[in-house]
């Protein structure tokens, strides 16, 4: 697929870089030479210097024949504009836009046949809010992924001591809760990922992947972990579009704290916020943390746009009681550093959006798609199309489609019900299957295995 990547900022470079090692012919558009020169050095990708919104330069990446479009630099307005001249003038057959600001997301009217021609808008702050509500409407969690609509959820724990499975072979699970069906995607043991089976034992440590029913998933944590009460109390460090955000969603259900230092930004977060508490200061005061009674706090978020103000708001808040701390990191390279010590979970908007966007480039019918840890791993759910004779999955059992090394079907979503994945199962046309890859280098032979052909043997 030719594409063309506008912005070669984090986002911008990492989807590059996810989707150079897919073979992919990859052009990525930015003004600044440094940033490109860069990204040419460690992938094979061709790279164009200019303002990535001028039909000059599009036209210079090759616009004319491109697949798709996908803009995702720091201007909202320049890839809108980029997604119109792609449209009016190459026909580019499919544009992603990223989008932040919510006076234009509110207003649905300006995008789609009578506005501008964007195919898919990617909100970045909304997906690490819903990211974030997950985390807190599951105490313990280090990752909550939905698919089907919400129907099944893929939950990424820390085995700890204390959970009845720990320390267990994972078939004791179906004898401890028969009437619970799950199932253990992936487990990865010191940065090494396992392919669970039956006689695998649980250790003291282990980041277990598993799947399950919505219905079920705080009754499967309490396997892997002793389980924690209901958060209650929410404190969060800056008042940008995610913490505005993020006490928008959050103040209807729990107590909410929002501390912002800039006055101005503190009169309009109080006039458009119901019940939050907003607060003016600054997080690295221990005196405003200790006055708020941090030690009180069940959750504390560091959501402001600096990296090194996020860190040292959430060790001081740790330091102080604060129950779990919620931290935001644009440079990736921090976050395999401070997550899993003071700070509980480090939270990537880069890893956050990509996923929503390999969405929308992966072939055959893709319709969810997860990066997991960092990048190293996926979860995809995709559709199964087709009859015997043109499908490699449909009207199979599961023990009897061959997939990749390293690869696990998790769920199967029939008709609105969750079907764990067993062996007997049968694949049956239209179903949703929910896949987990523990190498995501093998994803174009999942990808193979969904498309729909003549006739295979």
């Amino acid at each position: 697929m030719k594409i063309i990547i506008l912005g070669a900022g984090q986002v911008g470079g990492s989807l590059a870089e996810n989707l150079a090692n897919e073979a992919n012919d990859i052009t990525v558009i930015d003004s600044d030479g440094v940033r490109l020169r860069e990204l040419q050095d460690r992938l094979d990708i061709r790279t164009v210097q200019g303002f990535a919104s001028y039909p000059t330069v599009l036209r210079q990446a090759g616009a004319e024949d491109a697949d798709m479009l996908i803009a995702v630099t720091n201007s909202d307005e320049t890839n809108m504009v980029a997604c119109q001249v792609a449209f009016s003038l190459f026909k580019t057959p499919s544009k992603i836009s990223r989008v932040r600001a919510n006076a234009y997301l509110a207003r649905k009217e300006l995008f789609g046949e009578n506005g501008f021609p964007v195919d898919v808008l990617i909100s970045p702050e909304h997906l690490v809010t819903q990211h974030i509500t997950r985390l807190i409407e599951y105490p313990g969690a280090l990752q909550v992924l939905e698919f089907s609509n919400g129907l099944v959820r893929l939950v990424a724990i820390r085995a700890t001591e204390g959970g009845p499975l720990v320390g267990h072979e994972l078939s004791y699970l179906r004898t401890h809760m028969p009437r619970i069906d799950t199932r253990v995607a992936a487990i990865f043991r010191k940065d090494r990922p396992i392919i669970p089976q039956g006689d695998t034992v649980i250790e003291d440590g282990d980041e277990v992947f598993f799947i399950a029913g919505t219905d079920h998933i705080r009754s499967v944590m309490s396997e892997l972990q002793p389980l924690e009460k209901p958060y209650k109390r929410v404190f969060i460090c800056g008042g940008g579009n995610i913490g505005q955000r993020l006490a928008h969603t959050l103040e209807s259900r729990y107590q909410v704290k929002l501390l912002e230092q800039n006055r101005d930004r503190c009169v309009m977060l109080s006039e458009n916020l119901r019940k939050t508490i907003v607060l003016e200061g600054n997080a690295a005061n221990k005196d405003i943390l200790l006055e708020e009674n941090i030690e009180s706090t069940d959750v504390f978020c560091a959501v402001t746009n600096d990296d090194e103000a996020n860190i040292m708001a959430s060790l001081l808040a740790k330091r102080l009681g604060a129950r779990k701390v919620l931290t935001l990191i644009n440079n990736p390279d921090y976050v395999d550093l401070i997550q899993g010590g003071e700070i509980d979970v480090a939270i990537s908007p880069q890893q956050t959006t990509i996923g929503s966007l390999l969405t929308h480039v992966r072939k055959g019918d893709v319709v969810n798609v997860h990066a997991l840890r960092r990048g190293a791993a996926e979860a995809i759910e995709a559709i199964a199309h087709g009859d015997h004779r043109s499908s490699r999955v449909v009207g199979k059992r599961l023990d009897e489609i061959k997939l990749p090394q390293g690869t696990t079907i998790g769920a199967i979503v029939r008709h609105n019900e969750v079907l764990i994945a067993h062996d007997h199962l049968r694949v049956q046309p239209d179903d949703h299957v929910v896949l987990f890859l523990v190498d995501k280098t093998r994803i174009r032979e999942v990808e193979k295995l969904f498309q729909v052909g003549l006739t295979f043997f």
